[in-house]
């Protein structure tokens, strides 16, 4: 039978249509962020849709699948003298069910793709691979229900329960069903999901469905296929649960995939490409920043780079002397980079920091610094109510006092306030 054939005579027919617009409603609802929000990074734009279509990817598969295999059960098929081989009988039957289960995980971030004006990349194809893999498994499991339960029985409820176990896999605790149902998360900027990650869901669900078709097999023993089977689809089931039993609510996942731009020396400074337009003056202040707090007895630090960090997502990297790694793209954007970097730079020593002592060394650093409009922006932000407005002119007043002394006794002020406490995120 023809892949026309079987299109035309098909459940896919009637089905296409409505699961279609499923599929447009969960992509329409379910966009919770502008695409702008994703700076054109692929696998983000990717993930983001397919979150929630992952479950009716797959129950629509195991639903149609089972129909089919039941239509063929009614027609008598496999009681007709063999001129081809089952498994092609099967594969004929299943092609348009499976082809519209991959438009279900396709159409969507093809479309966020166009729409952003964004190239798919290799990693962007990762999540969507392991999906088309998974249909193709969840299409055998419901081909194999529909071999022996009464279609318009077993359609239904097989594909409910296929997506309720799917989609509610995220609102459960442990963690590990999740991450073997194939239900996968999104992906933040700069992240790319590991190759088992992937592979995990594929190995619960691809062992099954070879387990179901090696004991479909024509010929050898009955009850040597049965235990190949099992051993199969349990080993698959076994495998998939050891190795994700001990995952947190987070995945083994990448970070830092994203092209970068560096500028300058001493310090060298690194952001993604999309945001390195006003880096090289950045730069240009941030080396100033330090030399003057370098020199004003503020500060030993020299790092050779400072890059962002938010291109590591989830799996953030440990800065060192050297090497500073903090968010840069909202600091760049809005133009308080280096106020941002002065603020680390001033590292206090001890848990709980006063606010008035605390603000002081940020005034004071912002004003030696070029950052003032910045400092205060930050605090506008905050909000300025009655206290805050009262805190602020205490800081003036301190600070308009400190830097009427001489440069030495401004040096013992300074690391006199940065020796009694340790900083907090400005």
């Amino acid at each position: 039978m023809k892949f026309s054939t079987s299109l035309r005579s098909g459940s896919v027919r009637w089905a296409a249509p409505v699961i279609l617009l499923l599929t447009f409603l969960y992509y329409v609802v379910g966009e919770t962020a502008p695409l702008s929000s994703y700076y054109h990074y692929a696998p983000s734009l990717v993930a983001e849709p397919l979150q929630t279509l992952y479950a009716l990817a797959y129950a629509a598969a195991a639903g149609l699948a089972c129909w089919e295999s039941g239509r063929l059960r009614s027609a008598r098929i496999w009681a007709l003298a063999p001129a081809r081989s089952r498994y092609r009988i099967a594969a004929n039957a299943l092609a348009p069910v499976i082809v519209l289960s991959w438009l279900v995980l396709l159409l969507p971030p093809a479309v966020s793709l166009a729409r952003s004006a964004t190239a798919p990349t290799l990693d962007s194809l990762r999540l969507p691979l392991a999906g088309m893999v998974l249909c193709v498994a969840h299409a055998v499991l419901g081909f194999a229900v529909g071999c022996w339960i009464p279609r318009v029985i077993a359609t239904p409820i097989l594909a409910v329960a296929d997506w309720i176990t799917v989609a509610f896999t995220r609102a459960v605790l442990p963690y590990w069903p999740r991450h073997v149902s194939g239900q996968f998360d999104t992906l933040g900027f700069g992240e790319v999901p590991s190759l088992v990650t992937a592979a995990v869901p594929v190995l619960l669900a691809g062992g099954i469905a070879v387990g179901l078709m090696i004991l479909w097999l024509p010929y050898g023993w009955r009850a040597l296929r049965v235990v190949v089977a099992a051993v199969v689809a349990v080993g698959g089931v076994l495998g998939a649960y050891r190795t994700a039993v001990d995952w947190s609510a987070t995945p083994p996942l990448t970070g830092g995939h994203v092209e970068m731009k560096c500028v300058g020396s001493a310090p060298r400074m690194c952001v993604p490409e999309f945001d390195s337009r006003a880096l090289p003056q950045v730069q240009r202040d941030t080396a100033n920043a330090l030399r003057v707090l370098r020199d004003a007895g503020a500060t030993s630090a020299q790092p050779r780079l400072i890059t962002d960090s938010y291109v590591d997502g989830r799996r953030q990297k440990p800065s060192t002397d050297t090497v500073w790694r903090m968010e840069l793209t909202g600091p760049v954007q809005s133009g308080d980079a280096v106020y941002q970097i002065m603020v680390r730079t001033l590292h206090f020593r001890c848990e709980q920091v006063p606010a008035l002592s605390a603000h002081s060394a940020w005034l004071w650093g912002a004003l030696k610094t070029g950052q003032e409009q910045a400092y205060r922006k930050r605090r506008e932000q905050e909000g300025l109510d009655p206290l805050a407005q009262k805190l602020e002119k205490q800081v003036a007043a301190t600070v308009t006092k400190v830097l009427a002394e001489p440069r030495a006794d401004q040096a013992k002020w300074i690391r006199r306030t940065l020796d009694t406490c340790e900083a907090k995120a400005s």
